[in-house]
C-alpha cells in the first residue's frame, strides 16, 4: 500500500489549517477551497472518500472529542431545540429536499430522491461552530449549533437506510420504517448508558499513562463499533458516553487530563484539516461519473437544489422556535426573551459536510434486480455541490451576518466576578481542610512548610480579584500576569541548568527526563492558570 498519498493529505490539510489562522477566513473553508485547487493538479491521486473509513474510524473520534467538549448541563437545557433540529429537521429536510429533487429532476423515482434528502439533511456544525468561536456567538446559540451536530447524525443515518431499503427493493413500509428509527435511536442510548460507568471506572482506576490513552483513544470505537453490531446507533453510542465522562471528568487523575486533552487536540485538527482538505478533493472522482448530466443542467439542478436546502431550513427553523413558545408559558419561562437574530443565525449556520458525502458514496451501484441505482451519480454530484455551496456562500457570509447583527458580547467584568467568587469559596474551603490537616499530628509540617500551603493558596485566591485591578503602568500586564511570566522565567533557568548538567555527564538523560517533567507541570498548570 503506497502511504505516500495518506502521509501528503495530513501533512498539506494541517500546514493549511495552521497557516488558516493568521488569515480572516476559517480553516474549513480554506482547506475546501486548497482541495478544489489542488485536486486537477498533475499527479495528484484521487483521494475518494471510502464510507467504510469515514463513518467508524474518522466520525467517532470527531464526535467524541467535540461531546467531552461540550457541557451536559447546557445541553440539557436546551434540550427542546437541540432535539427540533437534531430530529424533527433532518426528518423534515429529507422529505422536502426528497421531494423537491423528485419534481425538479426527470425520471428520478420518488425513493432515490429521498435518499439524496436524508443525504444531505444532517448540517455539519464543525465549521459553524468553527466561526462561532471566532466571532463570539452568544453561548446559548453555540449549545444549540453544538448539541445538532452531535445528535443529527444519528437520524440522518438511519432516515438514510430506511429510503434505501425501499429504493433498492427491499419493500420498506412507514411501519418498519419507524421501527428501525426508534431501536437505532433507543439502543444507541441504551447502549451509551450501559457502557458509561465501566468506561469511567477504567479511566479513574487506571494509573499507567501509556494505558491511560490507549482506553481514551479507544473509547470511541468500542462505543461505535458495539452499538453498531446490535444494530443501533453508534453516534448515539459514542454522544452518550462521550458526554457522561466530560461531565465527570473531574474525578480523573490531574495527569491524567492533561495528557488526554493534549491527545485529543492534535487528534481533532489532524482529523479536522483532513476531512475538509477530502472534501475538495472529491471534485475530479464526482465530475468523472456524471455522465450524462452536464453542464448547464446539472448546474441548473446543482443551484436549485442549494437554494431548497437552504429555504427548508428557515422554513423549519422558525416555526420550530417560536410556535412552542406560543403555545406554552413554561418554555417561554425557561427559554427566557428571544428575538428574530438567534434563530436566523441557526438557520443560515446549515453548512453540510463530509458525513453526507460518506454517506452518498456509500449509496450501492445496484439495485436488488440488478438494475444500476437510479441516478446514482447525478445524487453524489448534487450532494458534493450542495457541501460546497453550504460551506463556500454560507460559511464566508457568517461571521459578516453574525458582526452585522450586533449580537451583545460576553460580559467579560461579570465573568471574571463570577470566577473570583467561585475561586473565594473553594479557598475558604481549602483553608478550612488545610486546617483540619494540620491539626492531626501525623501531618506536622515544619512551619515554613506549611506557610508556604497557605501562600500559594492566597496567591490562587488573589490572581481573579487582581485581572480586574490596575494594570502595570509600564507593561499592561497585571501582578498575577508578571507572576507568571517570572515564574516561566525562572523554570527557563532551571531548565537550561539541567540540560548542561547532562550534557556535562553530571546527571544522566533518565534523571533529566524526570526532572523536565516536573517543570513541564509546573509549567503547564502556569499557563493554564493565564487562560
Amino acid at each position: 500500500m503506497d502511504v505516500m498519498p495518506l502521509l501528503l493529505l495530513v501533512a498539506g490539510s494541517a500546514a493549511i489549517a495552521a497557516a488558516a489562522r493568521r488569515t480572516p477566513v476559517p480553516a474549513p473553508l480554506l482547506l475546501v477551497a486548497a482541495g478544489l485547487a489542488v485536486s486537477y493538479m498533475p499527479g495528484v491521486p484521487d483521494y475518494t472518500l471510502d464510507p467504510h473509513v469515514v463513518l467508524p474510524l474518522i466520525l467517532p473520534p470527531l464526535l467524541h472529542t467535540a461531546a467531552t467538549d461540550s457541557s451536559y448541563l447546557d445541553l440539557r437545557a436546551q434540550l427542546r431545540p437541540v432535539a427540533m433540529l437534531s430530529v424533527g429537521y433532518v426528518l423534515f429536510a429529507t422529505f422536502v429536499v426528497g421531494w423537491a429533487v423528485y419534481v425538479i429532476v426527470p425520471d428520478m423515482p420518488l425513493t432515490a430522491a429521498l435518499v439524496f434528502g436524508a443525504v444531505v439533511a444532517p448540517p455539519d456544525a464543525v465549521a459553524a461552530t468553527a466561526v462561532a468561536r471566532r466571532v463570539g456567538l452568544p453561548s446559548r446559540i453555540t449549545t444549540i449549533l453544538q448539541g445538532e451536530s452531535l445528535l443529527n447524525d444519528a437520524t440522518a443515518i438511519t432516515a438514510y437506510r430506511v429510503a434505501l431499503a425501499a429504493a433498492v427493493g427491499e419493500g420498506a413500509t412507514w411501519a418498519g420504517g419507524i421501527g428501525e428509527f426508534l431501536l437505532a435511536a433507543i439502543g444507541g442510548v441504551v447502549v451509551g448508558l450501559v457502557l458509561m460507568a465501566p468506561i469511567h471506572w477504567l479511566r479513574t482506576h487506571v494509573k499507567e499513562a501509556l494505558l491511560q490513552n490507549t482506553l481514551s483513544l479507544l473509547i470511541p470505537f468500542v462505543a461505535y463499533a458495539v452499538a453498531e453490531q446490535l444494530h443501533a446507533s453508534g453516534v448515539l453510542a459514542v454522544v452518550v458516553v462521550a458526554l457522561y465522562l466530560g461531565h465527570r471528568a473531574w474525578e480523573v487523575d490531574f495527569a491524567t487530563r492533561l495528557q488526554e486533552e493534549a491527545v485529543w487536540k492534535m487528534v481533532a485538527f489532524v482529523l479536522e484539516s483532513a476531512v475538509f482538505a477530502l472534501i475538495g478533493l472529491q471534485l475530479p472522482v464526482v465530475l468523472r461519473g456524471l455522465g450524462e448530466y452536464e453542464g448547464v443542467e446539472a448546474a441548473w439542478y446543482a443551484v436549485a437544489v442549494f437554494l431548497v436546502v437552504v429555504a427548508a431550513r428557515f422554513v423549519w427553523v422558525y416555526p420550530a422556535t417560536f410556535l412552542p413558545r406560543l403555545m406554552s408559558a413554561r418554555i417561554r419561562e425557561r427559554e427566557g426573551q428571544l428575538t428574530w437574530k438567534g434563530p436566523f443565525v441557526i438557520a443560515w449556520a446549515g453548512m453540510r459536510g463530509v458525513v453526507s458525502l460518506a454517506i452518498a458514496f456509500s449509496i450501492p451501484l445496484t439495485l436488488h434486480d440488478g438494475e444500476p441505482f437510479p441516478q446514482r451519480n447525478l445524487i453524489l454530484f448534487l450532494t458534493f455541490t450542495t457541501v460546497i455551496g453550504t460551506l463556500v456562500v454560507q460559511g464566508l457570509t457568517l461571521p459578516p451576518l453574525i458582526r452585522l447583527l450586533k449580537f451583545p458580547g460576553r460580559d467579560t467584568q461579570a465573568e471574571t466576578l463570577a470566577e473570583a467568587n467561585a475561586q473565594a469559596q473553594a479557598s475558604r474551603a481549602a483553608e478550612r481542610r488545610l486546617d483540619e490537616l494540620l491539626a492531626d499530628e501525623r501531618n506536622a509540617l515544619p512551619a515554613p512548610l506549611a506557610d508556604r500551603l497557605r501562600t500559594v493558596l492566597e496567591r490562587r485566591r488573589n490572581a481573579v480579584w487582581e485581572r480586574l485591578g490596575q494594570a502595570n503602568p509600564v507593561t499592561g500586564e497585571s501582578v498575577d500576569d508578571t507572576y507568571r511570566r517570572l515564574s516561566r522565567e525562572m523554570i527557563s533557568a532551571e531548565r537550561e541548568v539541567f540540560v548542561r548538567l547532562r550534557d556535562g555527564r553530571y546527571i544522566d538523560d533518565e534523571m533529566l527526563r524526570t526532572l523536565l517533567r516536573r517543570l513541564d507541570l509546573e509549567e503547564a498548570a502556569a499557563f493554564r492558570e493565564a487562560t
